[in-house]
Parts: C-alpha cells; structure tokens; sequence
C-alpha cells in the first residue's frame, strides 16, 4: 500500500461514526516496518490528518516513556495543551507521585504518613476482647463518647491504609493513574470528534507499554469510549500469542519501501534526474525512503558518486555528509551524533564554536525527528554514524564523549546544589542530567567508568522501575555504540532482569552477584532490595536483606530506619524504636526516622514520648506534612481532640487532599462527639478516595451515631461491597440495624461478623442485646456469657446478661450479675436501674421501693451518654413517681426525642412495671399500649 492510499485509510478512518454497529472505526493502527522506511514521517503525516479533523492528539516516543504513569502525564499534557486541564488525571497522578515516594523514595513526601484501614485479625481480637462493650443507658445502645473497639484495634494497625501501596507494588498502584487517564479520554470523546494517541517506536515503547495496551483494549481501566484511537508505529509485527484475542481491534498497516515510481518521483523533487544516477539510487537504496531523501539531498552528480561497496546504510550516511559542502556543518552533523538526544543546551556542548548558529538547519534535516524540546537522530543513521567515528577516530571519539560528559556533569551540579543528598536520585533532572553523564564517559572509557556505573546503578534500581529503565537504557545504548564486551555482557544481564516479575529486585539480584561492588554500594543493594522485598510483603526476605545492609556498612542509616519499619509493621516496637534510634544516632537531622520513631512509641502507647519525637522531626522540617497527621493521629488516640484536630488541620493546609488526614480528623471529630463534622471530612475525603472502605465505614458510623441509621446502612453497604471481610464493618451496620429496631438484620450482621472473627466481644455482646430486645432472652444469655469469657467483669456486659436473665425470669443469676455490675460502675444510671426493677419485683412497690426510684431517677443524666438518657428518665419519673402527670403526654413528649431501639426497650420495662403495683400498673399498660404504636417495623 502506497503513502497516499494510507494516509486515505487512515482519513477515512476518521470520517466513520464510531458508534456505528454496521462499519465501524477501527480503534487501534498498528504502522510497521523495518528502519528507516518512514514511520515516524507517516505518523506525523496522520497526526495532521487528525487535527484537520478536529481531533485531539498526542505523540510519545522512546523519551517519554519510561513507565506507565510517566507515558500517560506526557499524553495528559499535549492532550491539556489543546483541550484544557486533565484535572481528574492530574490529582490522580500526584497521589501516585505520593505513595510512590512513600514506597520507594528514600525520603518520604507530604501525605506519606501511615492511615487507617481494616483491622488485621491479631489486633482485633486484642482490641475488642478489652473495649467489648460500654456504659449504657437502658436500650441507648454503646455511648457514643468512647471509640469503637475497632478504634483501639486500628491503633494497634497504625491505621494503615490509603498510606503506602504495601503488597501493592509500583503496577497495582498504576491502576488509579489509568482509570483516570481512560476517565479523562472519556471526557474529552465527549467533546471532540476523536482522541488520537500516537505511540511511536513501539519496539522500544512497547516494553513498557505493552500489557497496559493490551488492558485499555479490553476496558481493564474503564470503558473506553468508542472516539478514542490508538495508532502504534514499530519495527516488528505484534506478537500472536499476546494480541490474537485483540486481532478484532486491530487494523495493520505494513509500511512497504519506496515503489520505484516513489522513489523516482522523490528523486526528481529533489533535482537528481540524470538516469544513472536514478538507476544508482534505486539500487543502493533498495527503496528505503530515508535512504532515498538522503541519496537525493547529497545532490550526486554522476553514478560513481552514489555507487560504493560496504553497508548500504553506512554508503548513504556517507555520501549524504560528504555532500555537506560547508565544513562546519559537515563536522556539526557527525559531532551532534554522538548525543543520543538533542536540545539546544547540548548542540551548543556538542557542535563546533563555528557552527552553533545551525540549530535550526540541524533539525530541518530529514534524518531528525522528535517533538517538544528534544531532537533525535534516526536511530539507522545515527547508528552508522557513531559506528564510523569510534572506528576512524578513536582519540576524537574519546574527547568529544568526555566534553559532553562535562557538560552533562556541570548541569548536574547546578541541580544537586539545591538537592538535599538523600533527594537526588528522586529528581528526575538530576537522574537524567546524571545518566546522561554516565553514558558520555561509559563511551569514552567503559573499563574505566563501569564500575562507577553500576554503583549508580544500584541507586537506580532503589527507586521505581521507570528510574531503572532509565539506568538499563543508558547502560544499553552505551554498550552498543561502545561495542566494549563488558558493557556488552551487562547489557544482556539487566535484558534478561528487565523481563522479570521484579524488575528491581532482579536487577540488584545481579548486581550482588557480578556487581563487584565494595562495602557501601553492598549496603545500599542489599538496603534496596530488602525495602522492595518488605513492600510486597515478603518480609522475612527482606529482614534478611536489611541485616546483611546493616552488617556490610553499620553508618548507612537508611538501612536501619528501614529495617525499624520493618520491626514496627509487625508490631515489634522496641526493635523498631532500637533500630530507629540508631539510625537517628547516625544522622541527627533524620526527620524520617524521628518520624517513624514517634509513631512506633505511639503505637506501643507511649504518646508523650511519641509527640517528642514527632516534635523534633517538624523542628527539621515544619513541612512534613505526614508528621503533623502522625502527631494529629497520637493525640486522638491520647484523647485529646482539640489538639489532634488542630494537628491535622495544619497537615491539610500543606496538602489539601490528604486523605488520611481528612479521615483521621473526620474520626476525631467522631470520637468527640461532633459527628456532622465528622461526616464532612469523611465526605471530603470520599471525593478524593471513593473507594476507601474505611472512610466509607466510620461515615457509615458518624451517620448511625447521629441518628440518620439508613445513611449509615448505605455507607457500610458501600464498604462492605469494597471489602466484604471487613468485620468491624459488619458490627457497625448490625449496631445501625439494632439502633433502627431491626433486630433480625442486626442478628444477621453481628453473625457475619463472628464468621470473621469469632471471639469478638462486641459483636457477641451486641448480638446478645439483639436478642433480647427482639424478646428472646434465653438466645442472648449464651452470647453475653460467650462475651464475658473474652472480657470477664465487664460491667456493660454483665449488666445487659443481669437484664436478660431477669427477663427470663432467673432472678436469682440476675442478681448476681446486677450487683456485680453496680460495683463496677457505681454511678452507672442503667446498672442502677435493672437492680432497684428487680429489688422491686421481688419486694414490691413499698416505701423503701419508692425511696430507691426516687433517687434513681432524679439523678442527672451522664453527659458522657447519648441524648435518649434524659427523656428514658423523664418518662419513667412520670409513670413511677408524678401520679399527676399525664401518661399520654409525657409518652409523646419522650416518642419525640430517642431513637428506635430506646422505644423497644421502653416497650419492654412498661410491661414488667405493669406487674408492680396497682395505681403505677395502670399508667404503665396505658404507655405500654401507646408505645406500642410505634415499634420498629
């Protein structure tokens, strides 16, 4: 197929409708062919067609794409350049950028302290056989002023999810990247024609890009609107194995060589026209366009001056600047070859004095490609190029790498002299001015420099995977236009580690291995390796590694502090705090470590020596905005809520859209009782993070605490739908349940939950207390005893088995329980008034009798309890106490302010107070027969 009949194919491509059922578009071009035949000149060729059209475009090659995330924000902003801002993409982007440097990067970002999330099973159990239940009034259910036992669990977990991607890895944590990416091409198909990305080079894009194509195509990160095409140019057919179930999406363009009615048509507009030469042409080019455009640009005069033995390439190449006339640009052409890439900083480095003024005729030439700031040459003439000057000059070959090297060198320090040490390989300028060095003097002295190389190579596979692409490429390309066989055999190391499951890991296997390193790079590997290890949750690997890190180099403190994280993920808090203070000893001005150190004493419950070292780490840097969540986080925990709020917020004014932070004041708020407040940040939040189960789950309680129990079903619905093995979750949508007088559905979650956990004290309890309310009181007793095993004397719960077990009718247990649970709690109004029910019914209603509830119910209601107290007591003081007052109105008086559940259990004494005594009798049936109207269904 000729250019035109191709550029027609894709022009026609685009005037289809892509919703169409009978011919539709074609989403994905797949240009290919050997190089040098024209296939960035035809992409570049269909990106105009595309823009004609009225589409928006973006074009990526082999230097933009060195992982998934860095390909899509290149994409995001040419697209944003044309359309305006990818505002979805862009957050989603940064809080990659956040939890990368979390997970990888030596120094942690703002927003890389540790959040909450589900509750591991260990923690659980500990936490909820101490806090199992609490004080209660008659049927208000837990007061709302003490923490959940999950509160107390999550404590002991360090709260940790939405903070680091543990066990994620650097793909998983792509995933959000893309979804927003294909949110965003959404979008933009709804305004625009068409979306047209371009991935040029794809034998070498490919290598990053190629499964996560392959999942686009297959809505792996959201339905992809039906406008959106893809045209992939590239050297090798895709692979059948992979892409045979894609064939249907697929359209292939084989790029063919220049017809010889092409290549004399290109000749003649080019000035050469003499038949020999054309003849010439047409056999040294073998219709190569890029061979032909360079043949016909050194304007030969004869035959003899086309024809000569050797590489065809190399014939070209040669004939083309033989052909340059002006000596300075001759020697520009052949010096810029050296760079593997091209801006004007370094054609200034790498052309000669006399020829720096040629920057626009350079990237004018047919063999320079490239968009945005950076040229390349084509990778076939460069090739040839570099091949000829190593071969014909050595000492030029040597000088010309080292002057670029010093460039690269002096442009790295400018850099480095703004970067704290520990931050440099996480600067992308440093790390390409850097690497760009390193391949200068790789060229000029491999024996030499390789050594240096792979110590830096070890830093390179410490970050993320796009860093050690970088690393590898550079080592690659050296070695290729070197030919040196040490750099050679490096090269096919790190191919074979590239095409690991962990990259990373493979590629400081090897370096350990053949690396030779000394004592520090040692270190550093084996630091490196054990924290990407420790990341996806292969932790006894990586204490293995963290130790030897610390043996080979006892004063790199970075492999302490890590291996004291290690120590504190699995709660070892004295070793996490040893290793930490060593590493702080090592390096006093370690706000990462101080960090860490504070949140290991926080977690072991020493939160004054927590807000010591959280202190002192903002003293280095106040803009540490995870320390000021980690100081916030510890001062909920200590109760102090005022000051955890004020902690968090600051944490939040340096990055508004830290959801940990927003969650983590959203529960201080809850636990303080200020549950609207709380709803707004767990919302907020929510719309950073919609599918945060623990957000989601402690909205779902601020909504039940606050009475609005079908928003808190919804929310713990959502949770559960996220998660459904979240048993604290469960308990919290069957306490909403219980609260609403559902008692069957309360039942049913409080069961799921025990699924989960069996020896959960707070859901035994409270499913005890389900039973009993729904009028089942020999089916509660066994799950309040079960609950007193795991909590034995917890005055809650033997006051709720007291009440069950009077209710059945065993009184006599019912007393033992009910005195026991007063002298747990002496001042606890419900405890006091199961015992005086049933000093009273054994006894009667007599003056002492009288005595006793006159005092019981003039008592003032606990602040600490819910709002049902004051109208349970106002209620009761009227029918046991006030003869005069009027049953219906301080029935209805009570209706108007408690909640379901209270209504239940008000339902349920008037009818044991109806036995008492003759005159108060009466007036009890009369609220019992009106309490009854409204019951929960």
């Amino acid at each position: 197929m000729g250019r035109r009949a191709q550029l027609a194919l894709f022009t026609e491509n685009l005037a289809k409708d892509p919703e169409s059922e009978t011919d539709p578009a074609e989403f994905l071009f797949h240009v290919r062919g050997v190089g040098g035949v024209g296939k960035s000149t035809l992409v570049r060729q269909w990106q105009e067609a595309a823009r004609r059209a009225g589409a928006v475009t973006a074009v990526v090659d082999e230097n933009d794409v060195h992982g998934v995330p860095q390909t899509l924000t290149e994409l995001a902003a040419q697209l944003a350049v044309q359309a305006g801002p990818l505002k979805e993409f862009d957050r989603a982007a940064e809080q990659y950028r956040r939890e990368l440097e979390a997970a990888a990067e030596p120094l942690p970002a703002a927003g890389s302290g540790r959040g909450g999330g589900e509750v591991s099973a260990s923690s659980r159990i500990v936490a909820q056989a101490a806090f199992g239940a609490a004080s209660l009034l008659p049927g208000a259910g837990v007061i709302t002023a003490m923490a959940s036992p999950d509160t107390a669990a999550l404590g002991l977990d360090r709260l940790r999810q939405g903070v680091r991607p543990r066990g994620r890895g650097e793909r998983a944590a792509e995933g959000s990247v893309s979804r927003a990416f294909v949110s965003e091409l959404a979008r933009l198909g709804g305004r625009h024609p068409w979306v047209v990305l371009f991935l040029d080079t794809w034998e070498q894009t490919g290598r990053s890009l190629d499964g996560w194509l392959r999942e686009l195509l297959a809505d792996g990160h959201g339905p992809l609107p039906p406008n959106v095409m893809v045209v992939l140019a590239g050297r090798d057919e895709l692979a059948e194995r992979d892409w045979a179930p894609l064939r249907a999406w697929v359209a292939d363009v084989p790029l063919e060589v220049f017809t010889e009615t092409e290549t004399r048509a290109l000749l003649t507009a080019r000035g050469a026209t003499d038949p020999d030469v054309v003849d010439a042409v047409l056999r040294l080019s073998m219709g190569l366009p890029l061979l032909v455009e360079l043949l016909a640009l050194a304007r030969p005069g004869s035959s003899a001056d086309v024809d000569a033995g050797g590489d065809v390439v190399d014939v070209a190449v040669d004939r083309f600047v033989q052909w340059i006339t002006e000596p300075g640009r001759r020697e520009t052409v052949l010096a810029c070859a050296l760079a593997p890439q091209l801006n004007e900083d370094v054609f200034a480095a790498a052309a000669p004095d006399e020829s720096r003024e040629t920057w626009d005729w350079l990237c004018a030439q047919p063999f320079v490609r490239g968009h945005g700031d950076f040229r390349q040459y084509h990778a076939v003439v460069r090739a040839s190029m570099v091949r000829r000057q190593r071969a014909n000059s050595p000492q030029r070959w040597t000088a010309a790498h080292l002057r670029l090297a010093g460039a690269y060198g002096g442009w790295r320090a400018a850099v480095e002299a703004h970067l704290p040490t520990g931050e440099r390989w996480g600067d992308a300028r440093w790390r390409r001015h850097r690497l760009d060095e390193t391949y200068h003097l790789l060229c000029a002295a491999p024996a030499d420099r390789l050594a240096d190389a792979l110590k830096d190579g070890v830093h390179a596979a410490g970050q993320g995977v796009a860093a050690l692409r970088q690393w590898t490429d550079v080592l690659e390309q050296a070695a290729d236009d070197s030919a040196d066989p040490g750099l050679l055999s490096w090269a096919g190391r790190l191919r074979r580690s590239a095409a690991d499951d962990a990259p990373n890991t493979a590629a400081l296997t090897a370096l350990l291995t053949h690396g030779r390193l000394g004592p520090a790079a040692r270190s550093w590997a084996h630091a490196y390796r054990g924290r990407h290890l420790y990341l996806v949750d292969r932790d006894d690997e990586a204490l293995s590694d963290l130790d030897r890190a610390t043996a080979a180099d006892p004063g790199n403190a970075w492999a302490w502090a890590w291996r004291g994280d290690l120590h504190l993920w699995h709660d070892r808090h004295d070793e996490a705090v040893s290793d930490l203070t060593t590493a702080i000893g090592l390096d006093p001005g370690f706000a990462w470590a101080l960090g860490f150190r504070g949140m290991a004493h926080r977690e072991a419950g020493r939160y004054d020596q927590a807000v010591t070292d959280l202190d002192a780490a903002l003293a280095i840097d106040p803009g540490l905005a995870w320390v000021l969540g980690e100081r916030g986080s510890t001062h909920r925990q200590a109760e102090r809520y005022d000051e955890a709020v004020a902690d968090l917020t600051a944490a939040l004014a340096l990055d508004p859209e830290y959801v940990w932070a927003l969650s983590q004041r959203g529960e201080a708020h809850r636990q303080a009782d200020r549950p609207d407040q709380a709803v707004t940040d767990f919302t907020t939040a929510l719309a950073l993070n919609p599918e945060n189960s623990f957000v989601l789950g402690r909205r779902g309680m601020a909504h039940r605490e606050a009475g609005r129990y079908d928003q808190a079903v919804t929310d713990l619905d959502a949770a559960l739908a996220l998660d459904p093995e979240l048993a604290w979750v469960f308990s919290q949508r069957g306490e909403a349940h219980r609260q609403a007088g559902r008692y069957g559905r309360a039942v049913s979650d409080f069961t799921a939950a025990l699924a989960l956990i069996p020896e959960y004290a707070f859901a035994l309890s409270s499913r005890g207390q389900a039973h009993r309310q729904a009028g089942r009181p020999d089916e509660a007793v066994p799950d309040l005893t079960a609950a007193l095993g795991l909590s034995p004397g917890e005055p809650w719960t033997l006051a709720e088995r007291g009440t069950a077990l009077r209710q059945a009718g065993r009184l006599a247990e019912a007393r033992e329980d009910l005195e026991a649970a007063v002298a747990g709690q002496p001042d606890d109004v419900r405890n006091i008034f199961e015992l005086t029910l049933l000093n009273t019914a054994e006894s009667g209603f007599d003056a002492l009798a009288v005595e006793q509830w006159t005092r019981l119910l003039h008592m003032p209601p606990d602040p600490a309890d819910d709002d049902d107290s004051a109208p349970f007591l106002a209620l009761f003081r009227a029918l046991l106490l006030d003869l005069e007052s009027d049953v219906a109105a301080a029935t209805a008086e009570f209706l108007a302010g408690v909640a379901p559940d209270t209504v239940t259990e008000a339902h349920l004494y008037t009818r044991e107070i109806a036995a008492l005594d003759g005159v108060r009798a009466e007036r009890a049936r009369r609220c019992h027969e009106l309490l009854a109207r409204h019951l929960p269904r």
